[in-house]
Formats: structure tokens, sequence, C-alpha cells
């Protein structure tokens, strides 16, 4: 048992703290939109949804990669790894340069066609315009993040991302109050600072990456693993924007909760930090047992990492729970966004630990390369339960907006409960890459 969370805890660790510096940056995004206003505040969390589904395409990618490459490092084949290394950066820049150029060229027109707020839409289309010039740049640091936790060189990654989060706050402060720039400098501080990572990221896989090759039977098998993550996260932000429209029709106060809810959402995202950080640990240990054929400890070493996730979620739920005024003081000066905060935080904080143990477990099926069985238990969840009770509840009851917080809660049960059933089942130990 030891040595099983020795094993979880070394990629864990440094997968914490990365998760860390992430969710100080969106922190950061989030505390200066307070500070300049709740329109501004709403805006960011619009355009951080509208934002994701850009790059889910990397994320997809990512998850096909790790799934594969952790594999082969576990078989210890050095030379198939140089090859599926060098194919999958190449479709990521690839795809990042023309996503990157749609978005420069049409994204301010899309976001300015959305119903919601007049002055919150403007404002959001800003933000998508500027964000669109570093999406490319955006594409190269979460893959080779993907790569490098692969490869047990998960220290590395944590390095670049420390360099990363401090050069983003940094920015963000010198942009938006010290220049002409202002509010654009929340986008354009991110646009630098993931440059900054990407570039760094490139000399440490140099040698990876020295063979200019594109395979496409590769290609074909981190999709077939990567695309059903792709769809996951698809309708999960498509579901987040759906429950920002939901918040919408509120018939009080509907941006002020729209703000409370995108400060939620980034306190919630400190919660997620070990949950997710415990997720890619449990991928990237659970490919590299199943390389070496030890079926058994990669089961084993699955259970052990989400009980140790799930015990670090209930401690920091805890402190969320006793802390929720304070927070949500911090975050914005409008009483009304911080009653609504607090509220979303009470009600929230129920399903955390069970959010905890569904993510993990997926994390490790994913590692196995079984991400079709994480994306129907998900979305299952999300559109069959979540914005369906919310929808009902405040579009067609007009109830508030604890309602909404509640059907999140109820939803989350759901996929917790299913997860734990297919892990259990063992058939994502048998999945062929």
């Amino acid at each position: 048992m030891k040595s099983l969370i020795k094993k979880s805890w070394s990629i864990s660790w440094p997968m914490i703290l990365i998760m860390f510096f992430e969710f100080l940056i969106s922190l950061t995004d989030v505390y200066i939109a307070g500070k300049l206003g709740k329109e501004y505040q709403a805006a960011i969390g619009f355009v951080s949804q509208i934002y994701f589904i850009f790059i889910v395409v990397v994320n997809a990618i990512t998850m096909g990669t790790v799934a594969v490459v952790s594999r082969k490092w576990g078989e210890k084949n050095r030379s198939e790894l140089e090859i599926i290394v060098s194919s999958v950066f190449i479709l990521a820049v690839f795809i990042g340069i023309i996503l990157s150029s749609f978005g420069v060229l049409f994204a301010k027109a899309l976001i300015l066609k959305i119903p919601i707020v007049v002055h919150v839409r403007k404002i959001a289309a800003e933000f998508a315009f500027f964000y669109s010039f570093g999406l490319v740049f955006h594409y190269l640091l979460i893959l080779s993040n993907g790569v490098l936790r692969s490869i047990k060189s998960v220290k590395k990654s944590l390095t670049t991302m420390f360099i990363v989060a401090m050069s983003n706050v940094a920015l963000n402060f010198l942009f938006v109050f010290t220049t002409p720039i202002g509010y654009r400098g929340v986008a354009l501080s991110t646009v630098l600072s993931v440059f900054f990572g990407a570039v760094i990221n490139f000399f440490y896989l140099r040698e990876l990456i020295n063979k200019l090759v594109l395979k496409t039977d590769i290609i074909k098998r981190v999709l077939r693993i990567g695309i059903p993550s792709g769809v996951l996260q698809i309708g999960w932000q498509l579901g987040s924007t759906v429950l920002f429209l939901i918040i919408n029709s509120l018939k009080e106060n509907c941006v002020e909760v729209m703000a409370a809810f995108t400060n939620g959402i980034r306190i919630e995202a400190a919660i997620y930090l070990p949950a997710f950080a415990f997720n890619m640990a449990n991928a990237v240990i659970i490919g590299n047992l199943l390389g070496e054929n030890k079926k058994n400890d990669a089961f084993k070493n699955g259970l052990v990492t989400a009980v140790m996730g799930t015990i670090v979620v209930l401690i920091m739920t805890f402190f969320v729970i006793i802390n929720a005024r304070n927070i949500a003081k911090f975050l914005s000066n409008d009483s009304i966004v911080i009653t609504e905060t607090i509220n979303y935080l009470y009600i929230s904080m129920i399903s955390e630990p069970f959010m905890a143990w569904g993510v993990i477990l997926g994390g490790a099926m994913s590692g196995a390369g079984d991400t079709k069985t994480v994306m129907k238990n998900v979305l299952f969840s999300l559109w069959v339960i979540r914005l369906p009770l919310a929808f009902v509840f405040v579009s067609i009851l007009g109830f508030s907006a604890s309602y909404i917080w509640w059907s999140m809660n109820i939803s989350i049960l759901f996929q917790c409960f299913l997860m734990t059933r297919q892990y259990w089942k063992k058939r994502w130990m048998e999945y062929v890459l």
C-alpha cells in the first residue's frame, strides 16, 4: 500500500501545484475584473466558457496523447515515442493556427450576437478578440505539458507553469492599471504568458520533436481516444454557457447572479485543483502500469489515488465553507453579488467530495484509453439531469438561483454513481490502444 501511495503522490503533488498556478491566473482575472465593475466580472466569466470551447481540440489531442505516450513510456519504446510526439505537435500547430485565425476574424462579431446583457456583451467581445491571438500558443503549452507528465517529467511542467502564472499576474496589473490598454490587458497578459510557457516547454522537449514526422496512423490512434474527450468538453462548456443563459432569464438581479456564478466557479476551481491533479496523475499512472502489463496494480492504484484526492478535496471544502463570506467579499464590492456568491458556495460545497471521487476515477479510465465511458457518464449527468432541472426550476417555475445550484448538486451525485459502477466493471483495463 505504501508503494502505491508513494507512486500516486510523486506525480500528484506537482500536478496540484500546476493546477494551483492555473487557478491563480484565473483568480487574478476575476479579481481585477471585479475591481473594474460587475459587468467586467460577468464578461470575463462568460468569455472563459467560450474560450474553452476553442481549446477543446487540443485538450482532446492531449488526452489521447497522454494515454498513448504514457503507455509507450511504460513499454520503453523510445523510437515510436519520438514519432508520436512529433506527429501530435505538427497536428496541434496546424489546427491552432486555423482556430486562432478564426477567432481573430470572427469571435468578436459572434459574441456580439449572443443574447445577454448589452454592456456585458460588448466587453466580452473585446476580451474574445484579444484571447484569440494566444490560442495557438496555448495549444502548444497544453499539449507539451501533457507530454511532459506522460514521460515522468512533471516537475519541468511545474517550472513552466510557475513562470506562466507569475508573468500573467504581473502583466495583468501592469496592463490594466498603468497602460491605455485598460481592461483588455486581462486578455493580453494571458496571450503573452502562454507564449512564454510554450517556448520553455519546446526547449524541454526539443529532443523528442527533432523528427518532423507526421504519421496518419498515429493521429488516428490519438484522435480515437481524444475525440470522446473533446466531445465531452464541448458538451460541458456548452452546458455551462446554457447555465449562463438560464441565469440571464432570472426575474431579478440576473447580472449580479451571473457575476456571483463567475466568482463561485472560480472559487470552486480551487477545490477542483486537487481533483483534476489526481485525475491527470491517475491517467499517467494507469497508462504506465498497463504499458508494463500490471493490470492488478493499475486497478488498486486508481482507487488509492481516488481516496487520496477525495480526502484533500474534503479538507478544502470545509475551508471554503468556513471562509465563504470573506472570500466573496474579496472578489466583489457589490452587496448583492457577495450575497449570491455566498449562497452558491454553501449549496455547491455539498457535492464536492462526490465530484472528486468521480473525476479521479474518470482519470484512470481515460488513462487506459476508455474515454467513451467517461464522456457518456458526464454528458448524461449534465444534459439529462442538470440542465433540464435548472431550466424547469427557473424558466418555467420562476424559482430563484438557488435551485440552479441544487440541480448541479443532483447531477454530480448521478455522475459519481455512474463512474464508480463503470470502474468496478474493469472493462477499461482491456482497452486496446
